[in-house]
């Protein structure tokens, strides 16, 4: 597949919304009742880009973007983790409890987050693709949707279960909440997608079908 700018451009917004969506995680939210991190204002975007992505160039450019994320993840993650270490100025140090505060995170939170993003996008991806040969290529809300309801519920599922199994919290109500905020998030914006997609084929002069591919998690030989 060759590169182009556009596709750069859905990639680089993917990949934006996955690493601040993280950073922004660390705030939980409270609306009527249920709590969710502040991340769910834009997570659900990466699932949204995910589609296209794979939807228009197929899913071993959704594969290698998803890839992508996660070393982006992991990029950022570090870099906060060096600036939280690193000896505070004296006149800055009365600051540096409330920095660590709310950027930190444990490990186990960490692991949570990294273990749901690979196996839901990858779940997303794979799914979508499957949809689409069997509909052959019609009925685009049916797999972006119905992808997102397994890829989500994978995710919110690993992540409550990794992050606070054991801790006394309740689980189910969070796996819940979080899913279908998430797939209500992607119904909503079928519109959108469709907008996006659409342009997106009509300018790229692309629309991958996975037939013969072997929708593998890691990039294996044929």
């Amino acid at each position: 597949m060759r590169i182009s700018a556009l596709f750069v451009a859905v990639a680089a917004f993917f990949v934006t919304a996955l690493v601040v969506s993280n950073i922004i995680a660390v705030k939980l939210v409270e609306i009527s009742g249920q709590v969710f991190p502040a991340g769910l204002v834009i997570f659900p975007l990466s699932y949204l880009l995910g589609d296209v992505l794979t939807e228009v160039y197929g899913f071993r450019a959704a594969r290698a973007v998803i890839w992508l994320g996660f070393a982006c993840s992991l990029l950022a993650v570090g870099a906060i983790q060096a600036a939280i270490h690193l000896p505070a100025a004296g006149f800055w140090s009365e600051n540096q409890n409330a920095y660590a505060s709310t950027l930190g995170t444990t490990w186990r939170i960490f692991l949570a987050s990294l273990a749901a993003y690979l196996v839901g996008e990858l779940a997303n991806a794979t799914v979508l693709a499957r949809m689409k040969v069997a509909t052959r290529g019609r009925w685009l809300w049916s797999r972006t949707i119905g992808s997102t309801v397994v890829g989500q519920g994978l995710d919110s599922l690993i992540f409550v279960t990794v992050a606070f199994a054991g801790t006394g919290a309740g689980l189910a109500n969070p796996i819940v909440t979080t899913w279908l905020i998430k797939v209500g998030y992607e119904a909503a914006a079928t519109p959108l997608t469709y907008a996006i997609v659409n342009a997106l084929k009509r300018r790229e002069g692309l629309d991958v079908f996975d037939a013969d591919t072997r929708l593998t998690p890691l990039p294996l030989r044929r």
